[in-house]
């Protein structure tokens, strides 16, 4: 039982315990809560006795924070208050038109728009999200393309929350909306003829995208033209931007493949660049005549080769840029003069800029130690000038414009936050020392001056799978926490590639456990140098970043006051003993197989939900979505029944937000619905906290 500050005791749903034993090689895994997993398709009704579990779990979590509800309400006015709700984006050039989105006052989607160069009072509105998502409690636009000649838009549409994006074609000259006969569609492009459409669709169960079709408008023809069988890889298709090819791409988490037709050729056999080598990645860009290929081939962090596309074998790869250990090479971009590449070097993103016809090279200048920059919109080949977003934990979203030759810089657009004043809040990067003496960056921001007396709150994000940085981007949301005082913080352990694609593989598969001892180290360095103290201390991480809350949790109970485990991947033995749920087969590259005994015996040793023991936890906060196709809705709630079943007396409350529909992985589609989902975290981490207003 728990105690709410208004008063009564308030307890928790008792979860139903039904014995299952499932042996493997391995071992066995015993499980009370299994009953609870339920795979359905879209649409399907919950199981009564899920559905009544689940809803008992809500409302004992209402009723526990019903005491938040004035300050829930008091963080979601101030969260929409620093949003510009009625805004419009940097139009961007391609061909005759300028392209934009806005928003309107009080609406939740975007509005996207275009009008012809020199005539900006002719606007066309090419998709109005916000009419489109009446009638639908999640809308989404997935995929979208705009044919060549720029008077057709293919699109696709999740109305769910789990990914199902069906295809759509709309006529710009006409408005007419044409429904296609597809449906799971993940990517899509143009050929040249403006009538067809080449795209890539997901298999049903394991939501792997697999296929790749050929459709003429106005037929009824869908033609198969590639399957990718290997359940490791995924497929996707994608235009350059000289217009002139096609690329089909299909690729495991270590392993990739790129073949390319004519874009003014459809229907002709795609063309294998590089044959399949385990553990080799390629990304092609083109000049039109010429291939640009990322590869990792003898190049762990990457190096760049160049190659005419009419004889493109192995052979004739041509090296412009080399591989350099620890500089890692996120990607590029390929201009008819110039050539782009993104770095990231020390955990940092710096921009390279080579002058293809003089061979001069250049970095953009950026005026801040830690900040995230990556490419806008720059759909013209012949352009001089690239378009880019800033930003910094401190410095709001920046659009500007880079003169690639000149090397000036104009800034286009800056996010507008009323009342807010950057010069009054400070970022910096300090390091922690991990178990094995691996430095971990850790990127901080916090308002005013710092004393280091341990008397500030502190929020710890972390993630640490899949070789994704977390970006030390801006957020309004998160003000609210820095206007209280906080410090806010980012660790960049290891199972990301912030320092390189050796930072991924010292963070997974047997060296898994080095990403929960680093976080740990980075909340003890924290503490130690006297940001925050253990009892003014929470911790936040979604997804594979929930596996993160829940394996810290099981290690060091009592490293932070609160934790908010977002969508968690917390069962991960069971989950990936499953091989016909989504994700499973093609992540045994990141995680290992458990019918094997050696993964299985690595799992066993940080799966949250298997190591789940007698200790005083903190307080806990799981969010979840039951049409979430990512990370199974069952698994934050066996993970919340069990803590509760093995400690029964721990005084710290363990709760469950679970969405019943109207959300997917990232929750809440509308932006203002996503902000009240956020001033509900928030709410619970400032209770935990004893921070009431």
């Amino acid at each position: 039982m728990t105690q709410n500050n208004n008063g009564p005791v308030v307890s928790p749903p008792v979860a139903k315990k039904i014995p299952s034993t499932v042996t493997v090689p391995g071992g066995q895994l015993f499980d009370d809560f299994a009953w609870m997993k339920q795979v359905k398709k879209p649409g399907d009704a919950l199981n009564a006795d899920i559905l009544a579990h689940l809803q008992a779990e809500n409302a004992y979590t209402d009723a526990y924070m019903a005491d938040t509800d004035t300050l829930q309400a008091t963080l979601y006015a101030e969260m929409r208050g620093r949003i510009k709700e009625e805004d419009q984006g940097v139009p961007y050039k391609r061909g005759n038109f300028y392209y934009y989105t806005r928003t309107r006052l009080g609406e939740q989607y975007t509005v996207h728009c275009r009008h012809p160069i020199g005539q900006s009072h002719r606007e066309e509105i090419i998709l109005d999200e916000n009419e489109m998502a009446k009638g639908h409690k999640f809308f989404s636009i997935g995929a979208l393309a705009l044919s060549p000649s720029a008077h057709l838009l293919a699109f696709a549409v999740d109305n769910t929350g789990d990914r199902r994006y069906k295809l759509f074609v709309k006529d710009l000259n006409t408005g007419d909306v044409q429904p296609i006969a597809a449906d799971r569609v993940t990517s899509l492009v143009w050929c040249r003829d403006n009538k067809t459409i080449y795209y890539t669709t997901e298999d049903p169960v394991t939501k792997r995208s697999n296929q790749l079709w050929r459709h003429r408008l106005g037929t009824q023809d869908h033609v198969l033209e590639h399957e990718e069988k290997d359940e490791f890889y995924r497929i996707g298709v994608g235009k350059s931007r000289s217009g002139k090819f096609i690329y089909l791409s299909s690729g495991s988490h270590t392993t990739s493949t790129v073949s390319f037709i004519k874009a003014s050729k459809p229907g002709s056999k795609f063309k294998l660049i590089a044959p399949l080598k385990p553990g080799i990645e390629y990304d092609v860009e083109d000049d039109g005549k010429n291939f640009y290929i990322l590869t990792h081939d003898d190049a762990k962090d990457g190096r760049i080769v160049k190659v005419s596309s009419d004889n493109y074998g192995k052979a004739n790869w041509v090296e412009i840029i080399p591989h350099r250990p620890g500089v890692l090479l996120k990607g590029c971009d390929v201009f008819a003069d110039h050539l782009v590449v993104y770095e990231k070097d020390q955990g940092i993103t710096k921009v390279r800029v080579e002058k293809l016809s003089t061979s001069d090279v250049h970095y953009i200048d950026f005026p801040e130690p830690v900040y995230e920059v990556g490419p806008g919109a720059n759909p013209e080949f012949q352009a001089s000038t690239l378009r880019m977003g800033y930003q910094s934990m401190v410095t709001p979203a920046q659009v500007f414009d880079y003169d690639l030759d000149s090397k000036a810089k104009t800034v286009l657009k800056q996010q507008a936050v009323p009342n807010y004043d950057a010069s009054q809040f400070h970022c910096e990067r300090i390091f922690a020392t991990a178990a094995d003496g691996t430095k971990i960056p850790i990127s901080l921001v916090y308002k005013g001056d710092l004393v280091k007396d341990k008397k500030r709150p502190c929020l710890l994000y972390g993630y640490g799978s899949y070789g994704i940085t977390i970006p030390t981007t801006f957020s309004v949301a998160r003000l609210s926490l820095l206007d209280r005082n906080f410090v806010y913080a980012i660790a960049h352990i290891r199972g990301g590639t912030d320092m390189g694609e050796a930072w991924h593989d010292q963070g997974k598969m047997k060296n898994k456990m080095n990403t929960f001892t680093d976080f740990v180290a980075c909340a003890e360095t924290l503490k130690n140098e006297g940001y925050t103290s253990t009892h003014l201390m929470g911790m936040q991480g979604g997804s594979a970043g929930g596996l993160l809350m829940g394996a810290v949790c099981n290690i060091a109970p009592g490293l932070v006051k609160a934790a908010i485990a977002q969508v968690p991947f917390v069962d991960v033995i069971n989950t990936m003993l499953d091989t016909s749920l989504p994700l499973t087969i093609a992540e045994f590259e990141e995680w290992g197989d458990p019918s094997k005994q050696e993964w299985f015996d690595v799992m066993r040793t940080y799966s949250p939900y298997e190591n789940i023991h007698w200790a005083e936890y903190p307080a806990i906060l799981a969010e979840a979505a039951v049409e979430d196709s990512q990370v199974p809705y069952w698994e934050a709630a066996k993970w919340v029944a069990r803590l509760r079943d093995t400690n029964p007396s721990n005084p710290n409350p363990v709760l469950l937000k679970m969405k019943i529909d109207g959300a997917g992985h990232g929750g809440a589609s509308g932006r203002f619905d996503a902000l009240k989902e956020v001033a509900f975290t928030y709410a619970f981490l400032l209770k935990q906290l004893g921070i009431t207003a």
